[in-house]
């Protein structure tokens, strides 16, 4: 019986130090190696600061930027999460009218029923960096008339969203969308 104890807490440590310092210390020096960045979190810095990350949802309610999608946790990445309000919820049925309604007026839309979900929902996450091109296209007269820019700076900009929408992974899952940080840096750098 004792050797048996014995071969059993023998095996335990070996599988310990195994797969939980060796595996974990080869996979992270690996991922380092061949996808530095993305190992690192996708950080994006600007003047040596780090400024965000393109994978996580920021909140944008200036009128100069276009807007992410509603945050159910306020874009705080420790607490990722949604509000768990069910179809049913008077307080998701009041959420969405109030961000309905604040979305079609900043973005002066009369049709309310042509909000893309995505700006009227909060995501699972409430985290996701991305809004689809739809979106992104019904904030772009808000963000030209914020900026007093003029009509040639409007194509491109329409242009810079055209170019930053990524296709669904693989051509097959998911759908087109933009990442609204990168567009927002990347609308800063237009003068």
């Amino acid at each position: 019986m004792k050797t048996q104890t014995i071969i059993a807490l023998k095996f335990l440590l070996l599988m310990t130090i195994l797969t939980g310092i060796i595996y974990p210390l080869f996979m992270t020096g690996l991922a380092q190696l061949i996808f530095p960045v993305k190992a690192n979190g996708s950080l994006v810095k600007k003047e040596g600061r780090v400024i965000g990350s393109e994978l996580l949802g920021q909140k944008f309610d200036s009128s100069i930027y276009f807007w992410s999608r509603p945050s159910a946790i306020g874009y705080n990445p420790i607490p990722s999460g949604a509000s768990n309000y069910g179809p049913t919820s008077d307080t998701l049925k009041k959420l969405v009218t109030a961000r309905r309604i604040l979305f079609a007026a900043k973005n002066s839309i009369t049709d309310i029923t042509i909000i893309p979900k995505e700006m009227i929902f909060a995501s699972g996450s409430g985290l996701d960096p991305h809004i689809s091109p739809e979106a992104a296209m019904l904030q772009l007269d808000r963000v030209i008339t914020s900026r007093n820019l003029d009509e040639t700076r409007k194509q491109q900009i329409r242009q810079l969203i055209i170019n930053m929408t990524e296709k669904p992974q693989f051509y097959l899952f998911g759908e087109p969308r933009i990442n609204v940080f990168k567009l927002n840096l990347a609308l800063d750098n237009i003068r």
